[in-house]
C-alpha cells in the first residue's frame, strides 16, 4: 500500500469516527424531541394512578372500618363538624376522587380537594404532637411515628397533588376529551 492509499483510508475511518461521536451525542437531544412531541401528556397518568390506588386504599379501610375521628382535633372549619360528618366526608372523599383520578376526570378539582384532605390529615393525624425547633418538627418527616410524627407520606402526596393540580390530567384523560370536545364545538360555531 502506498501513502496516497493510507492516507485515504486514514481520512475516512476518522471521518466515520466523528460521525458517530456526533450522531451519539446528538441522540439525547433526539429523544428528548420525540418525548417532547408524543409522550408528554403521558406522565400525568403515573401519579394519578399512584393517588388513586392510596386514596382508595384509605378510603375502603374507613368505609369497612370503625370511626376513629372522635379523639382527634380538627382544624378550622372542621373542628365545627361532628367527628362522624368529618369521617363521612373523608371517606367519601376517599373513594370517589380516586375513581376520577383513574379516569382524569375533574382531575383539577379532585387534586385540589385531596391537597385539602392532606392538609387536613396532617394537622390532625400526621404532625408532631409538640415541636420547639426545625430540627425536631423535621424528625417528623418519617414514614413510621417514633414520637415525632410521621408526615413524609402526606407531604409526598401534597407534591404529587400539586403537580396534578398545576398541569391537568393529561392526554389520556376524560378531561382532554372534553376539552378537545369543547374546542371542536367553538370551531363549528
Amino acid at each position: 500500500m502506498n501513502n496516497l492509499t493510507t492516507s485515504y483510508y486514514g481520512n475516512r475511518s476518522a471521518s466515520l469516527i466523528s460521525s458517530g461521536i456526533q450522531q451519539v451525542c446528538a441522540l439525547p437531544g433526539r429523544l428528548s424531541c420525540w418525548f417532547d412531541r408524543n409522550a408528554h401528556g403521558l406522565a400525568p397518568v403515573f401519579p394519578r394512578l399512584l393517588l388513586a390506588y392510596e386514596f382508595g386504599e384509605a378510603g375502603l379501610e374507613k368505609l369497612n372500618g370503625e370511626n376513629w375521628f372522635a379523639d382527634l382535633s380538627f382544624p378550622f372549619p372542621f373542628n365545627l363538624l361532628t367527628a362522624d360528618v368529618n369521617w363521612t366526608l373523608a371517606t367519601g372523599l376517599e373513594i370517589i376522587a380516586p375513581l376520577a383520578l383513574i379516569l382524569g376526570f375533574m382531575t383539577r378539582f379532585f387534586s385540589a380537594a385531596l391537597m385539602m384532605l392532606t392538609i387536613v390529615a396532617i394537622a390532625a393525624v400526621h404532625r408532631p404532637v409538640e415541636w420547639h425547633s426545625l430540627v425536631e418538627l423535621w424528625k417528623g418527616y418519617a414514614i413510621t411515628d417514633q414520637g415525632h410524627g410521621n408526615f413524609k407520606l402526606p407531604l409526598m402526596y401534597l407534591l404529587m397533588l400539586a403537580t396534578l393540580l398545576f398541569s391537568g390530567a393529561g392526554r389520556l384523560s376524560i378531561d382532554a376529551w372534553l376539552r378537545f370536545r369543547l374546542c371542536q364545538g367553538l370551531e363549528h360555531a
